[in-house]
């Protein structure tokens, strides 16, 4: 097996692993909504989960953990996704949020900045911001 081979592996463990965050977030509530599957098929789409993995996922996300990536920009754009996710059905609760907080320590983000990190992450996503400036924003409120 080839290095590169082993780096695809573990990208797509990655991969998987985020996949099955969103899935978490999407099933909060016990439906998955037009939006929220909608999400669902586009970012598994991006992050090439075959449709074997697709229902293993769906069936329970909970057996997949979260690895996080080395980039603090890849990093960046997983809570960008987990917070998309967060308002695809046009209605957030309470246990989504600290779902999301609780895979934002799993992406490595600080647990003393948690809070303000992902109330920043809904805040620009409420207000339409890209994937550009929602990292330029999470930087500053992360300080890093």
């Amino acid at each position: 097996m080839s290095i590169s081979d082993l780096y695809a592996s573990g990208k797509h463990k990655q991969e998987i692993g985020h996949f099955a965050s969103v899935v978490k977030i999407a099933k909060t509530d016990g439906v998955i909504a037009d939006g929220e599957q909608q999400l669902l098929d586009r970012a598994a789409k991006k992050l090439h989960i075959s449709k074997t993995e697709y229902a293993e996922i769906l069936k329970n996300p909970e057996k997949f953990p979260v690895n996080p990536p080395v980039s603090y920009d890849e990093r960046i754009e997983r809570l960008y996704r987990l917070t998309k996710m967060v308002f695809a059905d046009e209605h957030v609760d309470r246990e989504q949020v600290t779902l999301m907080q609780r895979t934002a320590v799993a992406l490595q983000f600080p647990l003393d900045n948690i809070e303000k990190v992902c109330d920043e992450a809904i805040h620009l996503v409420m207000n339409d911001n890209d994937l550009d400036d929602f990292t330029s924003a999470i930087k500053k409120v992360n300080a890093v």
